[in-house]
């Protein structure tokens, strides 16, 4: 299908114009919503079906001290929409005022439920809390204890690439890392070892479904991989090694054959031949929110561990997650994450903890987190969100949030701007969908969100 263009007009450093499509109008935004989530530039920018590329109205600049939305009028305009039959008879609900953290609506917030690829918005807040969004992660080759060996040791990138044609934009490549090599290598190199020992534990999450690697959802989570574990950078089929295949990327690049690569270990202080680094810690975020990227959110979750000089294992990145979420205020008690992507069913987490993280990620006191919500998708816009709000047209450009989808379960928390201005946090999970709704279930969703927008809620 043939996409119109985008225009994003920008009016000085901090004002950006967001568009929207409702009722085939464009309408913009700006003021004190960007200067809360930031720029949609942070975001790809992913064409709007129908957007003219004219703007129309343009709606005054959002006032933050608008009046918040009163609970009992909010409450009263979602009950029939959490309780559409879609979505199941097990519907839970958060919304809060994200500029005071106000509990607007609490409809078993505080229960913990699977919250699919919701997950995500955990990890990402711990990540940029714990690492920092600047961080890059670092490849590098080394000698081996043995004239003609390279040992490639992980860093734990998960968008490093094996060649020019890479899955993620601006990664590191392995290409680039065996030019290093050669030159430095000073002889003939023989063998490739591949060093994975940064991170421990099962490369696969406890309660994954069985097909989560076979069907190309997910990858086993290893410190070396190329491509987020692609078996090529333009498909989702994933290696079931994905070490061993970025070490034969790395082979191929120094024209030795796929015999020459086993698993191994760097020697203590071995010379240094060459180095790539990944993108920095904010963009990964970004995409991986953007694109729901399992693979960057696991991955990246173990770097969460690692600087809390924990296991970089599942078990301790969730640890890890915690302890962060704690060091923020959070109350993390009935936090029972135990991946970074949301992939398995033995996840548990409260919808009021989503809200809460969303209201702490927007506040001028963590400028660190504010990819957070730039990474978010937008609706009717971009990354998973693109395609969704067509029947809810007005939370076109004015939701940011995390898409969560597992069978029977569907989910959807972010941010937004009410009819007053206001910017309030949600989260909906709904964990009981019945099989023949599953997709219908998304707009259902859609429709609160859309509600929220349309909200003055007196």
């Amino acid at each position: 299908m043939k996409r119109a263009r985008v225009t994003v007009l920008w009016v000085t450093l901090a004002i950006v114009f967001v568009l929207v499509v409702t009722g085939g109008a464009a309408v913009v935004r700006f003021g004190g919503w960007n200067a809360a989530v930031g720029t949609p530039a942070a975001v790809p920018p992913f064409p709007v079906p129908g957007l003219r590329a004219t703007p129309g109205a343009v709606l005054p600049p959002d006032d933050a001290s608008g009046p918040a939305p009163a609970a009992p009028a909010l409450a009263r305009i979602l009950a029939p929409l959490l309780a559409d039959r879609r979505l199941g008879t097990s519907v839970s609900a958060s919304v809060v005022d994200a500029e005071t953290g106000d509990v607007l609506l609490d409809r078993r917030a505080g229960v913990g439920v699977a919250p699919a690829s919701t997950t995500k918005i955990i990890t990402a807040a711990a990540v940029l809390a714990a690492v920092g969004p600047d961080r890059r992660l670092v490849t590098r080759a080394v000698a081996g204890a043995t004239p003609g060996t390279v040992v490639l040791v992980g860093g734990g990138d998960p968008t490093l690439a094996a060649g020019p044609a890479g899955t993620y934009p601006g990664a590191a490549r392995l290409d680039r890392l065996a030019a290093q090599v050669r030159k430095a290598a000073g002889g003939p190199l023989r063998r490739v070892l591949v060093d994975g020992g940064l991170f421990t534990g099962p490369t696969t999450g406890p309660g994954w479904d069985s097909d989560i690697v076979t069907g190309g959802f997910g990858a086993p989570v290893t410190a070396l991989t190329t491509d987020g574990g692609r078996r090529g950078p333009r498909t989702d089929a994933r290696s079931p090694a994905p070490d061993l295949a970025a070490g034969r990327a790395f082979a191929r690049a120094l024209g030795l054959p796929r015999s020459a690569v086993a698993r191994g270990a760097a020697p203590a202080g071995a010379r240094e031949l060459g180095a790539v680094s990944s993108p920095p810690m904010l963009t990964m975020v970004e995409y991986l929110l953007t694109h729901s990227d399992n693979v960057l959110a696991d991955t990246l979750a173990r770097q969460v561990a690692i600087e809390r000089r924990l296991p970089a294992s599942f078990a301790g990145a969730s640890e890890a997650i915690r302890a962060t979420l704690a060091g923020l205020g959070l109350d993390a008690a009935a936090d029972g994450q135990v991946d970074g992507s949301g992939l398995s069913r033995a996840n548990r987490l409260t919808p009021a903890l989503l809200t809460s993280v969303l209201a702490v990620v927007g506040s001028p006191d963590h400028p660190e987190l504010r990819g957070v919500l730039t990474g978010l998708p937008v609706a009717r816009y971009s990354g998973t969100l693109a395609d969704r709000f067509a029947g809810a047209p007005a939370g076109a450009g004015l939701v940011r949030a995390k898409t969560g989808t597992l069978s029977g379960v569907s989910a959807l928390s972010g941010v937004l701007l009410d009819a007053s201005g206001r910017r309030l946090a949600f989260a909906v999970v709904a964990d009981g969908v019945p099989a023949a709704a599953q997709d219908s279930a998304e707009a259902a969703l859609d429709r609160i969100g859309a509600a929220l927008t349309r909200c003055g809620c007196r």
